[in-house]
């Protein structure tokens, strides 16, 4: 929220080039003229697609998940920070009504690999696609051995904002365009709003599921491990509108599944992937929000959780309660010395948690297919 603020409150610094050191005798220039992000980001007077700086930041102890590396949570936050800046930032680059961007969905975020406490995070993001009302960000995450100077990519993630009015917060403002350098990014980045459009109408189906408890329930099933969070919205977690932010629903969303995964294997997880978070609804500040997470599919050595956030508006009678976001996550079982273990068998007991396991499988082979497909030598 402080960020957000921050960067709302930012003039134009006009036409700037910048610079950043990548390791031993290795510099890298930023091209004048273009629009880029950070956690702290800079807006150029005309957008153009380019590539973006970063702006570290050291990862403390309270930033740590209990195997004592940062939590996904925590990395989660961090790029949906960015891309509410730099989103936010390009919507208002051009006179006319004031705005802010909201999240609206996440698509597939991988984690490459872990990052330590006492590393430096360089967070970058950048715009690839603007539609009428909706913008398209592009978030790296890599993590730095301030010790030894190496560096590498722990994170990417695609984000889709929206523009509201700061006047209005039902009201979707229209979207300044980008200038791109070749023709073909604007038509690769159009199929992937078509795509992404087709899937968040999919995922609608979902909303009328919900999570019920089972009592005494038997190891390896889907209701001994499920598990619920309930969290009251202050002002803290909230935008300027009043509504919660998108990094903070998605870093209880995180720990939700975390400890569903957990107490599905009993040993140190970490989180490998989140697939496709979609935002269905806002959520107002004084909503108390239920963050319930239930395993739906296990391979030999990873476990994919269904995350369902519903809203209670306790202090409005006039709206019931309602689903306001849902997500996959991918989890995987690690050693004490951080090797992959073999995880425990889901059994799957109901008609609907044996359909939900074969969709799981149909995504896990799916994302395996795709993997193997992009490690293939290129002719």
């Amino acid at each position: 929220m402080k960020l957000l603020a921050r960067a709302l409150r930012l003039g134009p610094f006009g036409r700037l080039a910048a610079s950043r050191k990548l390791g031993a005798g290795q510099e890298l220039a930023e091209p004048a003229g273009r629009c880029w992000a950070s956690i702290r980001a800079f807006r150029t007077q005309r957008p153009h697609l380019g590539s973006p700086p970063t702006h570290p930041r050291i990862m403390r102890p309270d930033d740590a998940n209990v195997a004592g590396n940062v939590h996904g949570g925590t990395i989660l936050k961090m790029i949906e920070e960015a891309g509410a800046i730099i989103s936010t930032r390009h919507c208002n680059s051009q006179n006319g009504e004031r705005c802010v961007a909201a999240l609206a969905r996440v698509e597939r975020t991988d984690f490459l690999s872990p990052m330590c406490i006492g590393e430096v995070a360089h967070v970058s993001a950048e715009i690839t696609y603007t539609s009428k009302h909706s913008v398209e960000v592009q978030v790296n995450v890599l993590s730095e051995n301030i010790l030894t100077g190496a560096k590498k990519l722990t994170n990417k993630a695609t984000l889709w904002y929206v523009p509201l009015s700061l006047k209005n917060v039902d009201k979707v403002l229209e979207v300044p365009p980008v200038v791109y350098s070749r023709q073909e990014q604007e038509e690769e980045g159009r199929k992937r709003y078509e795509a992404q459009k087709l899937e968040r109408m999919e995922t609608k189906w979902r909303n009328g599921d919900i999570v019920q408890p089972v009592l005494n329930p038997e190891p390896n099933t889907v209701s001994y491990s499920q598990s619920s969070l309930i969290h009251l919205v202050g002002p803290s977690d909230c935008t300027l509108h009043g509504f919660v932010h998108g990094g903070v629903t998605m870093k209880l969303m995180d720990e939700v599944a975390g400890i569903v995964a957990a107490r599905h294997c009993k040993t140190n997880i970490v989180t490998a992937s989140v697939d496709a978070i979609n935002f269905h609804d806002k959520i107002r500040k004084g909503c108390v929000i239920t963050i319930s997470g239930r395993m739906t599919f296990t391979s030999n050595k990873s476990m994919e959780i269904e995350v369902l956030v519903d809203a209670d508006p306790v202090v409005d009678n006039s709206q019931k309660r309602y689903r306001a976001a849902s997500a996959f996550f991918t989890y995987v079982s690690l050693s004490q010395e951080g090797k992959p273990l073999p995880v425990p068998q889901l059994v799957p007991e109901t008609e609907d948690e044996k359909r939900r396991f074969e969709e799981g499988k149909g995504r896990y082979l799916q994302m395996k297919a795709k993997r193997q497909g992009q490690a293939e030598p290129q002719p």
